[in-house]
C-alpha cells in the first residue's frame, strides 16, 4: 500500500509534466489491486479542479484516492476571521469557500506557500500571533521549488513565526497525524485493519513529508526529482532514524524495483 506525493514526484515543480515513470507507477498499481492515496500539498487549486489537472496529465487516479488540505480545513479552521498569507490563486480558493478574511483583529493566522513574502507581512503576521491568534499550516513543507529556484517552504516559515513569537502552531495537510490518518482511512475502505506500518510512503520532501510519516511508523522513499538535486544535500544531515529507507532517482527507478 502506498502514500503517494504529487509535486516534484509525479509530475515536476518546473513545468508541471509528468515525471518519468510517474503515469507508468500509477498504471501499475492498477492493474495490480495494490491500493493507494495520492496526498498532495495542493492549495492554489481547489480539490476538484486539481484532480481534475491530474487525470488530464494522463493519471488514472479516482477521487477515492485523492487528499489535499482544502479537502480537511473546513474541520480544522472556522470559515469566520482568518488572515490568509500565500498566493494569489490559495486566496482565491479560500474565498469561494466562503471563508471570512480579517486583517484586522483575526481569530486564526492561515500560512500557504509563495515565493514573494515581504517583511511588511511577517510584521504584520507577528502583531496578530502576539496579540493572541492562532498560527496554522496548510502544511509543513520544507522548500518550495519553483521556476528552477528554492524558497523556504510553510514549514520553515512556521517555525520562523514560532521562534519569534513563542506561537505553536498546527499543520492541516502533511505531514500531521490527522492528515495521514485520514489517508490511512482512505485505505481501510480496501482493508479494514491496515496499519500505517503497512504503508510505504514515497515523497521528494524527505524532511515536510517523510520524517513525519517515518514516525508513525511508515515505510519511506525519497525520490531526488523534485526539492533537491540529490540525497547527498540533505540526508546525511537528518537524524539517523529519519532517514528514509530507500532512495531512488524517480518514479521509473521505483517501478523498475516493485
Amino acid at each position: 500500500m502506498y502514500f503517494i506525493d504529487v509535486q516534484g514526484t509525479l509530475i515536476s515543480d518546473n513545468d508541471k509534466a509528468p515525471i518519468r515513470g510517474s503515469i507508468e507507477f500509477i498504471d501499475t498499481l492498477n492493474e495490480r489491486k495494490i491500493p493507494y492515496v495520492i496526498i498532495t500539498n495542493n492549495t492554489k487549486k481547489s480539490s476538484v479542479n486539481f484532480f481534475n489537472f491530474l487525470k488530464s496529465k494522463g493519471f488514472n487516479i479516482e477521487q477515492s484516492s485523492y487528499l489535499d488540505p482544502l479537502m480537511l480545513l473546513e474541520s480544522h479552521v472556522q470559515k469566520s476571521s482568518i488572515a490568509p498569507y500565500g498566493a494569489d490563486e490559495f486566496l482565491e480558493v479560500l474565498k469561494k469557500m466562503g471563508y471570512v478574511f480579517n486583517y484586522e483583529n483575526p481569530k486564526t493566522v492561515l500560512i500557504s506557500i509563495k515565493e514573494n513574502y515581504t517583511s511588511e507581512e511577517f510584521a504584520q503576521i507577528i502583531d496578530f500571533l502576539l496579540a493572541g491568534a492562532s498560527l496554522m499550516g496548510m502544511h509543513e513543507t520544507s522548500l518550495y521549488a519553483k521556476n528552477y529556484k528554492r524558497y523556504p517552504g510553510v514549514g520553515a516559515i512556521l517555525k520562523l513565526l514560532e521562534f519569534a513569537t513563542s506561537t505553536p502552531y498546527e499543520v492541516v495537510g502533511k505531514p500531521s497525524t490527522v492528515f495521514y490518518t485520514e489517508a490511512l482511512m482512505m485505505l481501510a475502505r480496501e482493508k479494514s485493519d491496515v496499519k500505517f506500518s503497512d504503508v510505504t510512503i514515497i515523497s521528494d520532501d524527505v524532511k515536510g513529508d517523510l520524517g513525519g510519516a517515518k514516525e508513525l511508523g511508515m515505510k519511506t522513499i525519497f525520490v531526488t526529482s523534485g526539492k533537491y538535486k540529490s540525497a547527498q544535500e540533505i540526508v546525511p544531515f537528518l537524524k539517523p532514524e529519519l532517514r528514509p529507507d530507500f532512495v531512488y532517482a524517480d518514479m521509473q527507478e521505483i517501478l523498475e524495483r516493485i
